[in-house]
């Protein structure tokens, strides 16, 4: 089997764990636009397209296992945040009819632990195959943030005694930087 199957292989027993997780999920409105699993899949389907992205390739054995660590830290990162907001999770930017506030596990390192392991592992799987990859971080990174920042009000709407000094201390996506 090739790297690149790997690869695949781990993104989709991921995305098969991600749909079975979200029917327990519980009820919520949708705010906001696009829907990242749509910004990845046209990113994927468009690039190679316009790009030589062959040229982009990686062969360095070394920098293939750095990729293939992130790829499955960054998921591993995801779905331990996943597990611990339970019930609380929905798709980005919506709003749960009874929100619950999560500061425990991946949620004490940072805000928005699942965008910051889905970036680690796409980062990941960039360095692990094809570095026209990077382009999807840029991209996801640009809807994290905003989609971040959307959710931060509403948890502010939600929260207005605990969130602002919980946002204070934590950082939103990267542990003591961002």
């Amino acid at each position: 089997m090739s790297l690149r199957s790997s690869v695949a292989i781990v993104w989709g027993v991921f995305g098969l764990y991600w749909l079975i997780a979200a029917l327990s999920a519980k009820h919520g409105s949708r705010r906001g636009p696009l829907r990242p699993p749509f910004l990845l899949v046209a990113t994927a389907v468009v690039l190679p397209r316009v790009f030589k992205v062959h040229t982009l390739a990686v062969h360095a054995l070394g920098l293939q296992v750095v990729g293939v660590i992130l790829l499955v830290s960054g998921l591993g990162f995801a779905v331990w945040a996943r597990i611990f907001l339970g019930r609380n999770w929905g798709m980005p930017m919506t709003q749960k009819d009874e929100p619950e506030l999560v500061t425990s596990g991946p949620y004490r390192f940072v805000r928005h632990p699942i965008y910051s392991g889905l970036l680690l592992a796409i980062l990941g799987t960039a360095l692990a195959t094809n570095l026209y990859w990077l382009i999807g971080v840029g991209v996801m990174g640009m809807y994290f943030v905003y989609s971040a920042r959307v959710e931060e009000r509403l948890m502010t709407r939600s929260f207005p005694v605990v969130y602002p000094s919980y946002r204070a201390r934590t950082k939103m996506l990267i542990p003591f930087l961002l």
